[in-house]
């Protein structure tokens, strides 16, 4: 038998990394991830091989990645943090190209976000740039996803839209709350994902779902979906920001930011283009309408080890 292909995944015991990995095991392809947690448990039953994400060790890095045909960058963080911060995972996401480059790695699909721009005011939209333009200028074959908001089991927002109008008698929305978002189901971005790890073309894809929602529109959709209509007004982005300040310190997370908050009311989780994905949120959304919000979604217990996550 010819021996199979390595593809190598950051974070395939996490979110959209889980999903491509396992798209890339039932394809048939020998499957390694990069991981800040290898001890995490493995839902592959062994069938990914784990290495450290240990950005201060660029041998290993380099290590990780020798021999592998395509290599899918999901790593980046939403926020600055005690623990993180946006020109830190700049640093880190450089590493792992020139640690690629080095490995010989083939073909790279990196993982992106809607309207990136080096001229952003917002630093999460300037960092993405500027890690693409790093991939762009390395020399190494690519293709760029650019997907706005994923949706999926493991999600966080939408399932914590949901969380709210479970459990508050009305929502607010920042300002009219006519800005639109265009969600991507999770496996629609894998699938993706795997299908140009096949190709060789330098491409940027706008990653992007079947259905355009208001953010108003879509806190309506999901209220009306899971039996939760709620009041919604509109707020002042201030006092949004405020109210998401305290219910974050009653969860233990970083609700929101000032600047995604800003982010979203620019418009820069839409683009006009054709959508990549398949699958409607509005569907996804009644198939799991009784499981959607129970609980909430936390990112900051993402990033903890698993000695350091709740049992909660």
């Amino acid at each position: 038998m010819p021996e199979q292909e390595l593809h190598v995944v950051t974070g395939a015991f996490g979110y959209s990394g889980r999903y491509i990995a396992k798209r890339l095991l039932n394809a048939g392809h020998r499957v390694r991830t990069i991981t800040k947690f290898p001890d995490r448990p493995n839902p592959f039953e062994g069938q990914v091989e784990a290495f450290p994400m240990d950005f201060s060790d660029y041998r290993g890095l380099v290590d990780a990645l020798r021999g592998a045909a395509v290599f899918y960058n999901t790593y980046w963080v939403r926020f600055n943090y005690k623990d993180f911060s946006f020109s830190e995972a700049i640093q880190n996401n450089l590493r792992l190209f020139a640690a690629a480059k080095e490995a010989g790695v083939g073909r790279v699909i990196h993982i992106s976000v809607t309207n990136p721009s080096e001229d952003s005011p917002f630093e999460y939209f300037r960092g993405k740039a500027r890690i693409e333009r790093a991939l762009r200028e390395s020399g190494m074959s690519y293709a760029i996803l650019r997907p706005a908001v994923l949706f999926g089991k493991e999600g966080i927002l939408i399932n914590n839209i949901a969380w709210h109008l479970r459990k508050l008698p009305v929502v607010g929305v920042f300002g009219d709350g006519n800005y639109r978002l265009q969600p991507i189901y999770v496996d629609d971005l894998a699938r993706l994902a795997v299908e140009e790890g096949r190709r060789r073309g330098n491409v940027v894809i706008n990653a992007t779902g079947p259905e355009t929602f208001t953010y108003r529109e879509l806190l309506e959709t999901i209220g009306k979906i899971i039996g939760k209509r709620r009041p919604i007004i509109s707020v002042p982005p201030w006092f949004g920001y405020l109210v998401g300040t305290v219910i974050g310190k009653m969860v233990g997370d970083i609700l929101i930011t000032r600047d995604e908050i800003a982010g979203l009311m620019a418009d820069l989780l839409y683009v006009d283009s054709p959508p990549a994905g398949t699958m409607k949120l509005t569907d996804w959304a009644r198939e799991n309408s009784a499981e959607l919000g129970i609980r909430y979604t936390s990112e900051l217990a993402r990033r903890r080890k698993p000695s350091q996550l709740s049992l909660q």
